[in-house]
């Protein structure tokens, strides 16, 4: 694991924490569950990832480590039941709920898939569910891309399985072999980039001193706001926190958000985020609450060139204040945009895993405290996944719409977008003890988004 995965992981020992992402797929049909069971099949063989477990390193002398599962067994990870209630998207975001707050098991690979038939209409809906520690929202699409088809029909000439992934279980002697071995590597890494950067930074002091001592000011400074403890949400109405989740969904016309987005000269995420600022605001407002600012949790994309395209994590956690109280929408979007284009620049985003490390190496109660002190103070969290523009199938069941919920990590709410062809589907996380009335919540963003909505040329 990374050091920023592996702090994800073990800041999990507060249940507050945790890092589960759910996605819930709404097909027209049940798939066929011969050619399902054979597209799962193939996914774990092509992506390791999910036929691996995570394994603690012997005193704790490097960060866990992805090891394959001698004993993966398919029937634990995939369910097929019966659709509860009256069959209902509200019953299956329902029945998602409880299934997204209970812990995973850590001796088996971190995915649970429930396959539900028998919906109104004859439809059928998949529960995705898994660890954020496996990958961020955009390399989720990618490993769940080898579940999916591009048609409903069968390949007439079925391609040969992919071998098992290689690996084996380690001794202990050879756990602690390779630990030594893994941290030597990422030590000769830091030297070899230090020999780098090193004289760079020494010509750049010696050529503009001035310069160079307000790049470290900066950094410092940088570094400074993103450790940051922060005691206290900053909604007064949203203060309480619990291990329990509601979950909502809105769809919206995605060609009419970025229009408005157009409009404003920003782009579809600015409109995004400037809607459920807004929805937040309204929200306060009907309880009589005044409120003009609130801190958000925004996952700032890495990924570049062919390496972004691997599936696994590849962001940065950004805390920052923005304003929820502009009345214009076009303002909002502008002053969020403004915001954001500062957050991206943040130097210490570039050294979030070197942070990670330090934090990683000291007592897991002392950096359970420490992070989750940067978390707790936060109000809401706020992602934006850009999912396929074509239609897709899965094993012959047309896929009509995916709403992900990403995790609250210590947050009252999380509003998460993912796009599909025309639409982008909001999935709207709420802790119950912060937001006691998830449908006043929903309907202050429903509002919110109409308005900016209407901005539209």
């Amino acid at each position: 694991m990374s050091d920023s995965d592996a702090l994800m992981w073990h800041i999990e020992k507060d249940p507050l924490l945790r890092s589960t992402i759910t996605v819930v797929w709404w097909l027209d049909r049940v798939p066929d569950r011969g050619r399902l069971t054979e597209r799962i099949e193939r996914a774990t063989r092509t992506v390791p990832r999910l036929r691996q477990r995570v394994m603690s390193n012997p005193y704790s002398i490097a960060p866990p480590r992805w090891e394959l599962d001698p004993y993966f067994d398919v029937r634990f990870h995939v369910r097929w039941l019966a659709a509860p209630g009256d069959g209902s998207l509200r019953a299956i975001l329902d029945y998602a709920e409880p299934i997204a707050m209970q812990g995973f098991d850590r001796a088996r690979p971190l995915w649970e898939l429930s396959v539900i038939e028998g919906l109104a209409g004859g439809k059928a809906a998949m529960i995705l569910k898994l660890h954020h520690s496996l990958s961020d929202g955009v390399g989720l699409v990618r490993m769940t891309s080898a579940l999916v088809e591009t048609a409903p029909e069968a390949p007439v000439t079925p391609r040969a399985m992919p071998r098992l992934p290689k690996g084996r279980v380690l001794t202990q002697p050879e756990r602690v072999w390779d630990a030594l071995g893994h941290e030597w590597r990422r030590a000769l890494g830091r030297v070899r980039r230090m020999a780098t950067a090193v004289p760079d930074a020494l010509g750049a002091l010696v050529s503009d001193p001035a310069e160079s001592a307000a790049g470290a000011r900066d950094l410092a400074a940088s570094v400074g706001r993103l450790l940051r403890p922060t005691s206290s949400p900053l909604s007064p109405l949203m203060q309480a926190r619990s291990p329990s989740v509601r979950f909502d969904t809105l769809t919206l016309p995605i060609e009419r958000l970025r229009a408005a987005a157009k409009r404003a000269h920003c782009s579809m995420n600015d409109a995004f985020l400037a809607g459920v600022a807004g929805g937040l605001h309204r929200y306060h407002a009907a309880h009589g609450v005044d409120v003009s600012h609130l801190r958000i949790s925004m996952p700032i994309s890495l990924r570049e060139g062919e390496a972004g395209r691997i599936a696994g994590n590849q962001f940065v956690p950004a805390r920052f204040i923005v304003p929820v109280d502009i009345p214009d929408p076009i303002a909002r979007m502008q002053a969020i945009h403004a915001l954001v284009s500062r957050q991206r620049s943040e130097p210490a985003l570039r050294l979030l895993d070197e942070v990670a490390a330090v934090l990683n190496r000291l007592p897991a109660v002392l950096s359970t405290t420490l992070f989750g002190a940067m978390l707790r103070g936060v109000d809401f969290v706020a992602s934006n996944v850009p999912g396929p523009r074509f239609e897709v199938w899965v094993a012959g069941a047309r896929l009509e719409g995916v709403v992900g919920f990403g995790p609250l990590a210590g947050a009252g709410a999380n509003v998460t977008l993912f796009s599909y062809l025309h639409h982008a589907h909001l999935g709207i996380g709420t802790d119950p003890a912060a937001v006691p009335d998830s449908s006043a919540f929903v309907q202050a963003l429903r509002d919110a988004f109409d308005e900016v909505l209407g901005q539209a040329a």
